[in-house]
């Protein structure tokens, strides 16, 4: 089955996240696909905007934890994921984030990398990683305190906690906020922003993005997340999660 589904139209293109058995977690071979589908639809010139989406009633549900559960320090700063984040994020031209149902850890992380964010009826939105002994690790942690301020996600990446869609538009997450499903919005949107200036559509992304973005904190999230793999609390989170019972974190 394709991990990752591509719909040409005129103008634009759908990329739908398709690992609906694990609702759309993105483990280091869809990431690669996403990347690549992205860096090709950067230099076609028929395309000028980019609808992301998830299969089956989810947007993406976190990272892949079985990929995470034994990787180390060493093995996270060579982790080919890096290089595929950073390919996201440096996609030039308008990109949508149609969120339905779980947009989790690395699937909150990816949707924060879009411009604009449409909420369906069913999403929710959250950063759970400090519940694994980890903490965000693609720069969550950095865009989220952009949208909503200190307050809001301290309380988000500190506690875990999971916010809905009428949250999430009202923090600033949400760019709108749609009854039933995030993706016919999400496709008329596309089309609008097809027919637009290209030129000056990217120019805005661009200053809007380097604006936002803070290369040192970035840097400083990702030199985190990369130390606690190496934690006893990670292993414990991971093992507890699995098991489906609370965990019993020491500090190590």
């Amino acid at each position: 089955m394709d991990t990752l589904l591509i719909d040409r139209h005129d103008g634009w293109l759908r990329l739908t996240l398709n690992r609906p058995a694990a609702r759309n977690a993105l483990n280091t071979e869809l990431l690669g696909q996403l990347a690549a589908a992205l860096m090709g639809a950067a230099v076609n010139s028929s395309c000028r905007a980019v609808l992301l989406c998830g299969a089956e009633g989810n947007f993406a549900a976190g990272a892949d934890i079985g990929e995470i559960e034994h990787k180390t320090r060493a093995e996270g700063a060579a982790d080919p994921r890096k290089a595929h984040w950073q390919t996201i994020r440096d996609f030039r031209k308008p990109l949508i984030a149609a969120v339905d149902g779980f947009a989790l850890g690395g699937g909150f992380e990816l949707a924060l990398m879009a411009d604009l964010v449409i909420a369906g009826e069913t999403a929710r939105f959250g950063l759970p990683e400090t519940s694994l002994g980890l903490i965000p690790g693609a720069g969550g942690g950095q865009r989220l305190l952009s949208l909503v301020g200190r307050a809001r996600a301290s309380r988000m990446v500190l506690t875990g906690e999971i916010i809905d869609a009428a949250t999430a538009e009202a923090w600033g997450i949400a760019a709108w906020r749609c009854e039933g499903s995030a993706i016919p919005e999400g496709e008329k949107l596309a089309a609008k922003l097809a027919a637009r200036a290209p030129l000056a559509l990217q120019a805005a992304k661009r200053a809007l993005v380097d604006g936002d973005d803070d290369p040192k904190a970035l840097t400083l999230e990702r030199s985190l997340f990369e130390k606690l793999l190496d934690s006893a609390d990670k292993t414990e989170g991971i093992a507890a999660f699995r098991e489906k019972r609370k965990p019993e974190f020491r500090g190590q």
